[in-house]
Parts: structure tokens; C-alpha cells; sequence
């Protein structure tokens, strides 16, 4: 305490720049030194913190890349001339060693034609986030940012692919680590494009099986058909061909010689009913008469010129 100063009663706090009920490790942080009252006057401020040499002198103590080892209470005071303030209330700093990590999640995993998504990333157990969204099309293409430095922590889009967040606050800006990532696919695309292939392939599989049984019954309705058609041909064929022969064995000639005198006989059949061998009888038995008659002719004037020779011999002794 500087000699002859005088003791004010000014409140005096030590806050944080920023409202963060978390700080992380590699952070960069303020804390002011704040005189309520104080104004028009250029004070000089003294601090105690931990894991440190030499304190700043301003209201402001800035803390680059805060580790761990800053954890811990922090007063302030300030002096003007022959005034002096009493120390604030401690400050109490913690640092997590962790790394903060954004979660994304998504209203939808499907995305509905014409339609849109919504997506939310957030921090657990931190404010101040500003907000990064990312967008690739496959598990292996550069990501696009899409959205920069958002203050609100959802946004709504209208296209499929992966999406991540990432947060970032301070200055310079500190950043969350990029795990969390939501794949978000075009119901155009996906499902409805499969609810339309689906019933597709089923009535096309089931128009061939009707198809095929069509054509089955039509093959065995056919099929008796045909086959009365060829059996008919095949009795039409035979009648023809019977006819024919018939036809054939209503004419039977037979020539039945006398000397020069040729005799033909025409013999017709009573109707349809004749055979082959009733043919081959009757045209035999006419050739037998006939030779006997010639025999019995060629007899007759044999004898006759025999009698003429020998008149002794046709009236006896």
C-alpha cells in the first residue's frame, strides 16, 4: 500500500471477458479488472494469479493458449494518485484438459423431394459458439463449407450428402474437433425411387407368370385339337386311297379269244365292297375259262382235219 494513500470504498470484480461457464485448454482468454465509480481517473492495476511472474498492469490480463496450469483465483486492485481500492472477490478459473467436441444431429435422415432438413449442432456444456457446416457428397470428397461463423445453431437444407458442424469462439477463434458427421439421403433418390423399382419388378415377374401359363393352357387346349385335326386327315387320306382302289377294281377286263374273234367283257362291282382278292379270283377264273375254251376249240379242228385225212379211220372197219 502506497504511503498516505487513501482507502475507497469502490466495489472492484474481476470477470471474464466472455460469459463461458467452460474453458478449454488452448483457449485464448481476458480477464478484466472492473472499478465501479472509478470513472475519469487513470488507475494502475496489481494482480495475483496463479503460475505466473509478472502480472500485467492494465485492467486487462490475456492469457494466450491457457493450459491446465492457469486454473486457479484471481484478484485485482486498482491505484490512482494517492487512492487505492481494496482487492475484488476471487476469481475462480478452471481449465479443462479436454477438447470440446460438436454434435451434429439431423430432423430427418431422408430427405423428401422438395423438401427440406433441418440440422442442429450444438456443444455440450459451453456458449459462445459460432457454428461451421460442412458438406460432401461421398465418405471420400473434399468437404465444401456451406455455412461460416453462424450464430444460430441450426439451419435447414434441401440436398442430400454428409454433413458435419464444427464451432469455433474466441479471437483468435478456437476451434471444436470435426468427429460428428449425419448422411442425409434424397428420399428421390433413395426410397421412394426403390418403392417404385420394387412393385415394378414384382408385376413384371408376375406378367410373365401369367404370360407363361397362358401359354401353357393355350398348348394343352390345342394339342387335343390337333390331333383330331390329324386323325381326321389321316381318315380322310385312307377313304381317298380305298376309293381309288375301288375304282381301280370296277374295271376288270378279260379277252377271251375265238380265232380272230376277240371277245371283251366288262364286269362291274355291285358297290365298294369289293377287296384285292376278290379281284385277283374273279380275273383268274375268267383267264381259265377262256383257255379252256380255246383248248377245247384248237381240240375240235384238230379232229377235223384229222378225219379229213383219214375217211377210213372216222367210219371204221
Amino acid at each position: 500500500m502506497t504511503p498516505g494513500a487513501v482507502l475507497v470504498s469502490n466495489r472492484i470484480d474481476v470477470k471474464l471477458q466472455h460469459s463461458w461457464s467452460q474453458i478449454f485448454t488452448g483457449e485464448t482468454i481476458t480477464l478484466r479488472c472492473e472499478i465501479q465509480g472509478g470513472e475519469g481517473k487513470v488507475w494502475k492495476y496489481e494482480w495475483t494469479a496463479p503460475n505466473t511472474n509478472s502480472p500485467p498492469t492494465s485492467s486487462e490480463y490475456r492469457i494466450s493458449r491457457v493450459s491446465v496450469s492457469h486454473s486457479g483465483d484471481y484478484r485485482c486492485r486498482g491505484s490512482s494518485d494517492y487512492l487505492l481500492t481494496g482487492w475484488s472477490d476471487a476469481f475462480r478459473l478452471t481449465v479443462s484438459s479436454s477438447k470440446p467436441r460438436a454434435t451434429l444431429t439431423a430432423q430427418s435422415s431422408v430427405l423428401p423431394a422438395g423438401g427440406s432438413v433441418t440440422l442442429s449442432c450444438s456443444v455440450e456444456g459451453s456458449a459462445g459458439w459460432k457454428f461451421d457446416w460442412f458438406r460432401h457428397n461421398s465418405e471420400f470428397s473434399v468437404a465444401q463449407k456451406i455455412e461460416a461463423g453462424t450464430s444460430e445453431h441450426t439451419i435447414s437444407i434441401s440436398e442430400g450428402g454428409i454433413y458435419y458442424c464444427r464451432g469455433g469462439r474466441g479471437d483468435p477463434v478456437y476451434s471444436t474437433e470435426e468427429i460428428s458427421d449425419v448422411t442425409v439421403k434424397e428420399a428421390s433418390f433413395g426410397c421412394e425411387r426403390s418403392s417404385f423399382i420394387v412393385p415394378f419388378i414384382i408385376g413384371l415377374v408376375s406378367g410373365i407368370i401369367v404370360v407363361l401359363l397362358l401359354m401353357c393352357c393355350y398348348r394343352k387346349i390345342k394339342k387335343p385339337c390337333c390331333n383330331s385335326l390329324t386323325q381326321s386327315q389321316s381318315t380322310n387320306q385312307s377313304s381317298a386311297s380305298q376309293q381309288t382302289a375301288n375304282q381301280d377294281q370296277t374295271q376288270v377286263y378279260s379277252s377271251l379269244l375265238h380265232g380272230d374273234l376277240s371277245v371283251y367283257e366288262s364286269i362291274r362291282g355291285s358297290g365298294n365292297t369289293g377287296s384285292a382278292d376278290e379281284y385277283n379270283n374273279v380275273t383268274s377264273g375268267f383267264q381259265l375259262e377262256g383257255l379252256d375254251k380255246r383248248s377245247r376249240h384248237d381240240g375240235t379242228e384238230e379232229s377235223s382235219d384229222y378225219n379229213n385225212v383219214n375217211p377210213e379211220s372216222a367210219s371204221g372197219p
